[in-house]
């Protein structure tokens, strides 16, 4: 095992419980808890949003993507950043002027429905619960990629880790741990991937997808998961041993789809039209949906500075889905054989050895990037069960009295506990694939609600619930049926796993229609909270 690998883990935490507990100096109110009490600065926030942002989906699932189906996937980082741009232009600012410390209350000030609050409430529930189990899978595929321990150590770790921090701490701590996290998750792929561009022009500039199919760089040893048959005719059991010399062609094993060949640069392959922009519209729409990236934006003190946040985040998150991308393009050089295991969400742990050797140089930049997953793991758990603690402590446990920072300390397990026990039973999920359903849902729920809700005096709370049920209730059944029911074929497929080019329209039509047919429900001080939407704070008397 690499020697680096447990000291850079065990920094890693340190410095996460010792950033949290300085950010616990400033908490004192159930505010700072919730947002910060609304002072975080513009760049502070951009660095914490981009820190809990960049998950595992980001760090790890982005360039396992691309190892595995080629610039198909480009869409994903593409629209995980293009997202922000969206939320620039139609949500940040006016979300930042309701008032509102969560979604729910956002929907109690505009709509005034304890109704529409509670189904805002299981939704954003539902988002986060999703959102994080991915989380907690990859941080146990981490540890067990990297280590060779037991999966439910990882997922359990970071659990334990996020769930101190962020109870003890709040948003006020949490910030300061996210904003560290983001630079920390940079530097760990920035600096290795300097030194893998060098190796792979001394290497003379090896081909990513050269026309005889991929080969192995150097003798490899692969041992087989599960029963399979390799190019088609030679059958493998599993646990079998595979041994292969330098420049032997990379086998297509039947149990693991993957591109090979010319397919791998050719767009359309993996995601047709329809599964193309349902995708993109999820990506692109379902940032604006985030529970816990909408929740930062209450912490900066204006509509102004929310607007210069997202600005910065933008830029941020759009050079670090650089990195990925460049990972998944060399592991497909130097780390075929994760073709043949289908465990390609593990390019970035295992490329830098893979790449340069087991010296100490391939180790120490081993450690780094493995520093940087956990990195991931922590912030983006950190922000989601912040969310979703806060949502339990004003909808659920506060429930109209006063309540106290135990309160949100006992919201902070209970929002711990589900997705953790899940994490430990699910460990062969697309890490990626899961966090896409959980944009689609956002996508299909919030943004029609807040677009809507933000920009048209017509909504109504009992279309704004009419909306909220049909599309974000029909690709909640679609992530059901994906992520638990059996697998789907031909159409259906796409049709199901990506449901946002359907779903999303089909909210926004039935948000429109039923607030149409209840226009007399229009809350009678619409105009007064439609100014407090718009009109900067310097113009208010």
């Amino acid at each position: 095992m690499n020697p680096y690998l447990v000291p850079g883990l065990v920094v890693v935490v340190l410095l996460t419980v010792a950033i949290g507990a300085y950010g616990l100096r400033f908490a004192r109110t159930t505010s700072d808890f919730l947002v910060a009490s609304r002072s975080v600065s513009p760049s502070w926030n951009a660095a914490a949003i981009s820190g809990e942002y960049l998950s595992a989906a980001s760090f790890l699932g982005v360039a396992g993507l691309i190892l595995c189906y080629g610039v198909d996937m480009l869409w994903y980082p593409v629209g995980f950043a293009a997202g922000y741009l969206a939320l620039l232009l139609f949500v940040a600012a006016p979300l930042r002027r309701s008032g509102a410390f969560t979604l729910p209350d956002f929907c109690q000030v505009r709509l005034r429905s304890v109704a529409l609050r509670r189904l805002a409430t299981t939704f954003v529930l539902f988002i986060g619960c999703l959102y994080l189990l991915p989380q907690l899978q990859g941080a146990g595929l981490t540890f067990s990629t990297v280590t060779g321990g037991s999966y439910v150590w990882g997922a359990l770790l970071v659990g334990v880790v996020v769930t101190a921090n962020v109870a003890f701490g709040g948003m006020r701590a949490i910030t300061f741990v996210q904003a560290f996290q983001y630079w920390l998750k940079l530097t760990a792929l920035a600096v290795p991937m300097i030194f893998l561009i060098l190796q792979w022009q001394a290497d003379g500039r090896p081909a990513a997808n050269p026309p005889t199919g991929a080969v192995f760089p150097a003798a490899t040893t692969v041992v087989v998961e599960r029963d399979a048959i390799l190019d088609g005719t030679r059958p493998v059991r599993a646990g079998e041993t595979l041994q292969f010399a330098e420049g032997d062609p990379v086998p297509h094993v039947d149990t693991v789809d993957a591109h090979y060949g010319p397919d791998w640069l050719l767009p359309g392959g993996e995601l047709g039209l329809f599964a193309t922009y349902s995708l993109i519209l999820a990506t692109f729409l379902g940032t604006m949906g985030l529970p816990h990236v909408l929740v930062r934006f209450y912490t900066n003190p204006d509509g102004a500075s929310a607007r210069r946040t997202t600005l910065v985040v933008l830029a941020m998150v759009g050079f670090f889905y650089l990195l990925p991308t460049l990972y998944g393009v060399l592991g497909r050089i130097y780390t075929p054989q994760l073709l043949m295991t289908g465990r390609t969400d593990a390019v970035v742990l295992l490329l830098p050895e893979a790449a340069l050797g087991g010296g100490h140089l391939g180790r120490l930049l081993g450690a780094l990037v493995t520093a940087g997953a956990l990195a991931a793991f922590l912030s983006t758990s950190s922000g989601l069960l912040t969310s979703v603690a806060g949502v339990i402590f004003t909808d659920v446990l506060k429930a109209g009295r006063n309540g106290s920072i135990r309160d949100f300390r006992v919201a902070t397990v209970l929002a711990a506990v589900v997705p953790t026990v899940l994490a430990l039973y699910v460990s062969d999920m697309d890490v990626s694939q899961v966090v896409g359903l959980a944009f689609a849902v956002a996508a299909s729920s919030f943004c029609p609600l807040l677009v809507l809700g933000i920009w048209w005096r017509g909504l109504t709370d009992v279309g704004a619930i009419a909306g909220i049920i049909a599309g974000g209730g029909a690709a909640m059944g679609a992530v059901l049926v994906t992520v638990l029911g059996p697998p789907l074929t031909g159409g259906m497929a796409e049709f199901v796993e990506q449901p946002a080019a359907w779903t999303v329209p089909l909210a926004f039509v039935v948000m429109v229609g039923g607030s149409l047919l209840t226009s007399r429900r229009v809350p009678g001080d619409v105009g007064a909270t439609m100014l407090r939407l718009h009109a900067p704070e310097s113009l208010r008397t």
